[in-house]
């Protein structure tokens, strides 16, 4: 294996071994804390053009199936690793971590000092870092990009099924939020990030679902009244980057998290119940919390580490949203009861509308 480095913005340098595709790789250097699924997280299209740093300390080791990708191609830059193993051991397995990095023309970095690594950018904010044979780069090179563009599907696509349909909007959405659709029985049209509410209201749907997505929320801020009025006419879902978005349709604001939540660990208090939940998470960005009108939501979660805002629910429209990953893969299941009350709730409504003529 030939030596790479990891340079960062503020110049700090960490030496490794290059895994993956052989090529040189810029992007926003972040860091998951989950124990499982890095396939899951490497083929998220959350992470476009970041750089991701496992923190668990041995990645590879269960190999790579054919089941759980997120997304057909990875969209993220780069990834960094402690200790690769290239001897994995299950049934399912079909290739080696590193030969996953490869064929999906992923650039990585292993034998980093990842503890070290991650204490760094907690100290420092998230930062750009350049992945190479080289040490460092000219960091102005990257220009920002709008990473949906690439991630959101081109054309809707129709999955058929007997109970009720539902309009996905994908903004970088997972595979398993379509799948966890699938398995309620519902009718799921995935369309591309710009549909507008004319053309959603022609698929004639029963609700909406605004997906994950990567990025920075207020980069989508021409489509702010499409989603406010799709979201005022339909019963409408916003998961993580929908979360957001609806949010913002409605005039609240976002900021950015010094090194955001990333992981199948993050604890969040129902409000209603006063229970803790153990959710899967993955964004930079969260709503602010003084920018709620309390005339128009009510919020619903919260995190337990930070306070910051991880759901909320619309005082007259069957509007709600979350900050977290209800379906999960990889991360724990305690909130699945979220998506499965969407649909029950839309298939009690049946084809009510309840918007304001």
């Amino acid at each position: 294996m030939e030596k790479g480095y990891l340079t960062l913005e503020t110049g700090e340098v960490f030496e490794g071994v290059l895994i993956g595709a052989e090529k040189d790789s810029l992007g926003e250097v972040v860091f998951n804390t989950s124990m499982t699924g890095y396939q899951e997280i490497i083929t998220d299209p959350s992470y476009a053009g970041q750089i991701i740093t496992f923190c668990y300390p041995i990645i590879g080791n269960y190999g790579v199936n054919a089941l759980d990708d997120e997304s057909i191609t990875p969209a993220l830059s780069g990834v960094i690793i402690s200790d690769l193993c290239e001897t994995p051991s299950h049934f399912q397995s079909i290739q080696k971590f590193s030969e996953k990095l490869k064929a999906a023309g992923v650039p990585g970095i292993a034998g980093v000092d990842t503890r070290l690594l991650v204490k760094t950018i907690r100290a420092r904010g998230t930062v750009k870092g350049f992945l190479g044979k080289q040490k460092g780069t000219d960091f102005t090179k990257q220009t920002e990009t709008f990473w949906i563009e690439k991630v959101s599907t081109k054309e809707p696509k129709y999955y058929p099924n007997s109970g009720p349909h539902v309009v996905l909007v994908d903004f970088g959405c997972k595979k398993s939020i379509l799948t966890a659709l699938l398995a309620e029985n519902c009718a799921v049209t995935v369309v591309p990030y710009h549909t507008t509410f004319e053309e959603v209201k022609a698929l004639n749907p029963d609700g909406v679902l605004f997906s994950n997505g990567p990025g920075d929320p207020k980069a989508l801020k021409q489509w702010f009244p499409e989603i406010k009025k799709i979201s005022q006419y339909f019963p409408t879902l916003g998961i993580c980057l929908g979360h957001q978005l609806i949010a913002l349709a409605y005039g609240a604001e976002t900021e950015k998290l010094a090194y955001g939540h990333r992981g199948g660990n993050h604890p969040v208090k129902e409000l209603m119940t006063g229970k803790v939940k153990i959710t899967a998470q993955n964004h930079s960005y969260v709503v602010k919390d003084e920018s709620i009108d309390n005339k128009v939501f009510d919020v619903t979660y919260r995190n337990v580490n930070d306070r910051s805002i991880e759901g909320l629910k619309h005082k007259h429209y069957p509007v709600q949203t979350v900050q977290f990953h209800p379906e999960a893969h990889p991360g724990p299941s305690d909130t699945e009861y979220i998506l499965k009350g969407f649909v029950n709730q839309i298939a009690s409504l049946g084809e009510t509308q309840y918007a304001v003529k």
